[in-house]
Parts: structure tokens; C-alpha cells; sequence
């Protein structure tokens, strides 16, 4: 899919990788629906695509309520007549800690931001993808989901959730016979609010202190990688490739090249080894 006059919401887009994403969009001629629970953080990201000269929309919604999540949707149903990729990009990583001494409520604040955020916000735009049978939905993965992440349960959790999640609708849409695909993407470890939350924090240090190494070492990647690599994932989109999780500074010629291989060993999904 090439992404001019294509309408696209990208969540949690207000800083950090989501920003990133939604300006890249539309500097491919993307409509862009930018949404997250402060608003002055998404005009200024809406300046920054009209500036430009692209075309965005503010709408300010937390991703764990239905309504405001239906409303997303209304309002870009309304502005730009329809929905052609979804960006599950929000995600909450304030929970650090053995599980026995975090906030109980907390922890699970985390999980419902990043599990039950995706859930809605693709419950929500499915309709209108299935209707006009087209639509691309990429769900944001992280550190933790693939392996363990010490002190960080609630975030890993969550994430490992959302990449079956991403599997499971890949599969009910193709049970469907519809042309909507699911990708899961892996930002790698970007400075953001959240990770230098872990580095700043002392509960991060004590439990994850390879994010500040990380940081002090400068072995970080920029926000635009992960958005650059997004752009490419979309071009190349396809139904072999569907439910499949990639990451930022993946090489998608080489992924192209490797379809048959790809499909017959279950490459890019979560899997459980014995």
C-alpha cells in the first residue's frame, strides 16, 4: 500500500515514537488522525504536519475507554471519510518493580493501556476496513515480549499478549476471506518519556539499568527509524506476511525474497520451543 491520500490514525502520538510515525506519514501524503490523552501534545504534532503542508486532525482519547474510542473513530470517519491504517502505537510502562512489591492497580493500569487500548481501537476501525475490504493495523511490540524483563512483568506481559493478539486477528480475518492485514512492529530501545522513565527512575535503575547504559553508550535508535521502517512494512504488505511481527531496520527485500521459507517454518511469530 502506498500511503498518498491514504487516512491513517497513529495513538499515543502526541511525543516520542508516535509523533515520529505520524509526521512520517504525512510527509508520504497520509491524512493523519493524530490521538492520546494530552491534547496540547497533539497540536503540536498537528503543526508539525501542516507546516509540511500535510493534512492532520487532534483528537484527544484515552485509549481504554470505549467511547472515546468510538469517538475516535466517528470523528475520522467524519473529517476524512475513512480508515486505511490503524498504528496501536500508545503504551504505558510506569510499573517497575518484583511483582510482590509493585502497586497492584498500577500494574494493571499497564496492562489495559497496552492490551485492552489495542484491543478497542481495532475493534473499532475493523468495521470500516472490513466494509471497504482494505486496511493495514500494526500493533506497537516491545522489550519483554519475546523474553523475560526483569522488573518490568506488567509491560511484558501485556506485550506478549498483544502479539498474539496480532496473530489471532490475522487468522479471523483470513478465516473471513477479508484483505485486512495485521503486523506487529519492535521499535528497539528508543529514548522516549517511557524509557527515561527506567533510566531516571529508582526503581528502574535498581531493576533495569541496561536502559541508562544503554543511554550513556548512545546505543539507542531514533524515533524516525522506527517510522521509516513502518513506511516500508506498508509498501510491502502482504497476505504471506500476515500476523507477522517485524522490527525497526528490518530489510523487507530480503523478507520479500523469503516468503515460501518464511510461511513454512512460522518465522516472525511467537512460537513455543521444545
Amino acid at each position: 500500500m502506498q500511503l498518498k491520500n491514504k487516512t491513517a490514525i497513529v495513538t499515543g502520538s502526541g511525543t516520542g515514537i508516535g509523533r515520529a510515525i505520524a509526521v512520517e506519514f504525512a510527509g508520504q501524503q497520509a491524512k493523519v488522525v493524530c490521538c492520546g490523552r494530552r491534547m496540547e501534545k497533539l497540536k503540536e504534532t498537528v503543526s508539525l504536519i501542516e507546516k509540511k503542508g500535510g493534512k492532520g486532525l487532534a483528537v484527544k482519547t484515552d485509549i481504554t475507554n470505549l467511547g472515546e474510542v468510538k469517538n475516535l473513530v466517528s470523528q475520522t470517519l467524519k473529517t476524512f471519510g475513512r480508515i486505511d491504517v490503524l498504528f496501536n502505537n500508545a503504551g504505558s510502562f510506569r510499573t517497575i518493580g518484583g511483582l510482590w512489591e509493585v502497586d497492584a492497580e498500577k500494574w494493571w493500569g499497564d496492562v489495559e493501556v497496552n492490551l485492552r487500548g489495542v484491543m478497542l481501537c481495532c475493534h473499532a476501525v475493523l468495521p470500516c476496513m472490513m466494509k471497504q475490504n482494505s486496511g493495514i493495523i500494526i500493533n506497537m511490540n516491545g522489550g519483554g515480549a519475546t523474553s523475560y524483563l526483569t522488573g518490568g512483568s506488567a509491560y511484558a506481559s501485556s506485550k506478549a499478549a498483544v502479539m498474539r493478539l496480532t496473530e489471532n486477528l490475522a487468522k479471523e480475518l483470513e478465516h473471513e476471506g477479508s484483505k485486512v492485514l495485521v503486523f506487529g512492529m519492535g521499535p528497539g530501545l528508543v529514548k522516549t518519556e517511557m524509557t527515561e522513565f527506567q533510566a531516571e527512575s529508582e526503581q528502574g535503575r535498581k531493576w533495569i539499568p541496561s536502559t541508562e547504559e544503554c543511554f550513556e553508550k548512545g546505543r539507542v535508535r531514533q524515533p524516525e527509524d522506527c517510522a521509516k521502517t513502518t513506511v516500508e512494512l506498508i509498501r510491502i504488505a502482504c497476505p504471506e506476511l500476515n500476523g507477522r511481527n517485524f522490527g525497526t531496520g528490518q530489510d523487507f527485500s530480503k523478507i520479500l525474497n523469503r516468503l515460501e521459507e518464511i510461511q513454512k517454518n512460522d518465522l516472525y511469530l511467537m512460537r513455543f520451543k521444545s
